[in-house]
């Protein structure tokens, strides 16, 4: 669809490949009243390629179109007066290279477009993103939604540390994702792996600041696929709120998370740098019955991981009642805490310990 306003001789013209859903339609029409122009929104409009960069101080934003099986558009800044990103896609194969994404810079704070995603891929097959660099997205940086066989690498995102809900890279739904040889930078989690993700590979990866790297939270449903087959190896976390971390509601579900190695961590001044959560129930706990989460957490192991933790209890393992634990391996562990070791908190968890581990294992 299109969304077109303004005279016939200075128009501004939005271009989607879907339909908007009603928050949406809000929020171009707030758009366009910041923008000076009144609102309209045209379905029966075909999509025009480029707006216009002029030396009168006119706004510019590039549209590019990549070729393949289904549509995709991507809306990137030609201009730095203007940082606005808005993405969606469908798309059977596509490639994305040395792109630049900006949304809500300081240099252009009286355009404001709500939640935003910078990039978003949805059902989609065989894509490369390389070297692309996302900054200040309102919301979620990079989206892999319901996709197969994703290679992302040499990607770098920048987020204010206090920004909410900015992940850097977004994983749900999917199989077959490798992420590579990136930076990540944000407010919220460096990359979330939601429920239905299998055969996920995360290696050589500097987070931080940001909450870490973080399966889940999963099972806020009763109904919810689980979680299997993640590596996640070769990673710097950098006064980081977690290093690596499962969350799980504290409410039934029939989900699980097993079979992932964490391996090759160095944690710098991590307030939480091994946890598992299984208590997760904000609001005062509200919906959560007990306190007792459904998920079934299995098959993890750690493995050299070292480094300095921001506070005392530098492993935490807080397992369901319902359903402890199990299979869970310590490896070669040594975190200290103001250059003593660490301590260790365990609660419904099981497993083993092998080599030197620091803090001494509550397993």
């Amino acid at each position: 669809m299109q969304v077109s306003c303004g005279n016939s001789t200075n128009r501004w013209c939005f271009n989607f490949r879907r339909p908007l859903f009603g928050w949406e339609e809000d929020e171009v029409v707030r758009l366009q009243n910041l923008l000076g122009a009144g609102p309209c929104i045209h379905l029966d409009r075909k999509d025009s390629l480029r707006w216009k960069a002029e030396q009168s101080g006119l706004f510019t934003v590039g549209v590019l179109n990549l070729s393949c099986s289904g549509v995709i558009s991507f809306c990137y800044p030609a201009m730095a007066a203007l940082k606005l990103c808005l993405l969606l896609c469908h798309c059977v194969s596509a490639a994305v290279s040395s792109l630049f994404a900006a949304v809500g810079s300081n240099s252009f704070p009286a355009v404001s477009f709500g939640s935003v995603l910078t990039l978003s891929f949805t059902n989609s097959n065989n894509i490369l993103i390389s070297g692309l660099t996302s900054i200040n997205s309102q919301l979620f940086h990079i989206v892999i939604n319901g996709c197969y066989n994703v290679k992302l690498q040499g990607v770098k995102v920048s987020a204010s540390g206090n920004s909410l809900n900015t992940d850097g890279i977004h994983v749900q739904l999917s199989s077959g994702v490798t992420i590579l040889n990136s930076k990540i930078s944000t407010g919220d989690d460096c990359v979330f792996i939601g429920a239905s993700t299998t055969d996920l590979w995360i290696e050589n990866v500097a987070c931080g600041p940001g909450h870490g790297i973080s399966i889940g939270s999963l099972g806020k449903e009763l109904q919810e696929p689980g979680v299997q087959n993640v590596t996640v190896k070769t990673i710097t976390f950098t006064s980081t709120e977690n290093g690596v971390r499962i969350k799980t509601w504290g409410r039934p579900n029939n989900g699980f998370v097993r079979g992932v190695l964490f391996q090759h961590a160095i944690m710098v001044n991590v307030q939480n740098p091994i946890v598992i959560d299984q208590n997760y129930c904000p609001n005062n706990n509200k919906g959560c019955p007990g306190q007792i989460s459904g998920v079934k957490i299995s098959d993890i192991t750690y493995s050299d991981i070292h480094g300095t933790s921001a506070t005392e209890v530098a492993v935490k393992f807080l397992c369901s009642k319902a359903h402890p634990c199990s299979g869970i391996r310590l490896e070669d562990i040594k975190l200290t805490y103001k250059n003593q070791p660490a301590k260790a908190s365990c609660a419904n968890a099981r497993g083993t310990a092998s080599g030197i581990v620091q803090p001494t294992s509550c397993l």
